[in-house]
């Protein structure tokens, strides 16, 4: 969710500024299985940037076989991704700007959701992940990146807020499960 929080932001602020060059990405893709649940939430996101605040829906649906996601802004998809492990496979709106990248999105879901010892064993060197509570922190070397702060267990469960400190946005994600 970390990239997902940088692209919902792209995603929602639009083209308006030329980006800045950023550092290269995780390149994490966990396998589902590792999340070690199966999950169906429906999100409202809140992405902060810059002084500006956008919202977005989404659901999101994880079983051992499949990530998928489809995010919503005015009612209409803007973006769906599915991962079975070993590809990913996307579609976007013809509108949304191309640093919304679905690789992306897929990190931050994994980096925020899944378990920390599945990601620690899939970051590169240099880079580290510590929970404390309900509260996990990213570290790039000594240097914090990101802060994920959870309002309960399992994370994904009720309200996540999620800082980067390494490309400046905030993201408050609401879950509830998804159905009737």
């Amino acid at each position: 969710m970390m990239r997902l929080f940088l692209i919902l932001t792209l995603l929602l602020s639009g083209c308006a500024t030329a980006p800045s060059p950023q550092p290269a990405r995780l390149g994490l893709k966990l396998a589902p299985a590792t999340l070690g649940a199966s999950i169906a939430r429906q999100q409202h996101l809140k992405v902060e940037r810059d002084g500006r605040i956008d919202e977005l829906n989404a659901a999101l649906e994880v079983d051992a076989e499949h990530v998928q996601l489809v995010g919503l802004a005015f009612g209409q998809r803007v973006l769906s991704l599915s991962y079975d492990g070993k590809e990913l496979q996307s579609w976007r709106h013809v509108m949304l700007p191309a640093q919304v990248r679905a690789e992306d999105v897929l990190e931050d879901l994994q980096l925020t959701l899944w378990p920390r010892d599945a990601i620690s064993k899939a970051l590169p060197d240099g880079w580290s992940i510590e929970d404390d509570g309900l509260r996990r922190h990213v570290y790039m070397g000594q240097t914090l990146v990101t802060v994920i702060e959870y309002a309960a267990m399992p994370r994904w469960s009720g309200r996540v807020v999620l800082e980067n400190l390494r490309y400046h946005y905030k993201l408050t994600i609401d879950s509830v499960p998804a159905g009737p």
